[in-house]
């Protein structure tokens, strides 16, 4: 297959495909007759091909994948009307811990954040496919340890956790909810101040010492995602 043939055909899968495409699937699509090494220019082409239109080759954390520009958000809402789902900042910052310090326990999330956590709080991002339980910490309980899924990065148009905005004070809630924020806007998120998610203040919580808790028991594979690059 020669290498216009070879671009052909992947411009046309990135197209029609709904999620991403992960190299493995393009050297399926192509026969293996390509080298990756050659898929890789032939992506960088057609970013290059596309650098003008409205919508944008990207590589995520699973995958490349066309996607609008977020400019044309405002244009393509006339045509879908939808209300994006309504989360409240308990929730979000909530998820900006897990991001930060993962792999967490609901309990270090409580610590963290000085409030009792709602089970419906995690519900919501597991629902979302956000965060998921890949382990547990081996102490009493057993309790789960929840990390960010690659639907996470993905929403956010992110390769790898790498990419998440650096943090002067990453303990300080206001400053991990902040560098989120902007993102899950991004993807369709909307941030409902006026409910709180049933958390309870938890006044006079001590702040977690991570340094100083490193017994957890994490599955194998899923752990794979938490230093997995692209």
């Amino acid at each position: 297959m020669n290498t216009l043939d070879a671009k052909r055909v992947l411009e046309t899968a990135l197209m029609c495909t709904q999620q991403p495409l992960a190299m493995r699937d393009m050297r399926t699509l192509l026969d293996d007759e390509v080298t990756v090494d050659t898929i890789r220019r032939l992506l960088a082409d057609l970013q290059q091909e596309w650098s003008l239109g409205g919508v944008a080759l990207v590589t995520l954390s699973s995958g490349w994948r066309f996607q609008s520009r977020p400019e044309m958000r405002v244009y393509l809402d006339r045509l879908h009307p939808e209300k994006p789902p309504r989360y409240a900042r308990a929730t979000l910052e909530t998820l900006a811990i897990i991001a930060y310090r993962q792999p967490v326990t609901r309990g270090d999330i409580e610590d963290i954040r000085g409030v009792t956590v709602n089970s419906l709080t995690l519900k919501q991002l597991e629902d979302r496919g956000w965060v998921e339980a890949i382990g547990h910490r081996d102490t009493v309980g057993r309790p789960a340890l929840f990390a960010t899924t690659r639907q996470f990065l993905d929403d956010l148009g992110l390769q790898s956790l790498d990419q998440l905005p650096l943090l002067e004070s990453p303990t300080a809630t206001a400053d991990v909810f902040a560098a989120l924020a902007e993102g899950a806007t991004e993807c369709g998120v909307v941030i409902d101040e006026s409910r709180i998610d049933g958390d309870h203040a938890r006044p006079g919580t001590p702040e977690l010492n991570w340094a100083e808790d490193t017994s957890v028991n994490i599955d194998n594979q899923q752990a794979s995602l938490l230093r997995e690059q692209p």
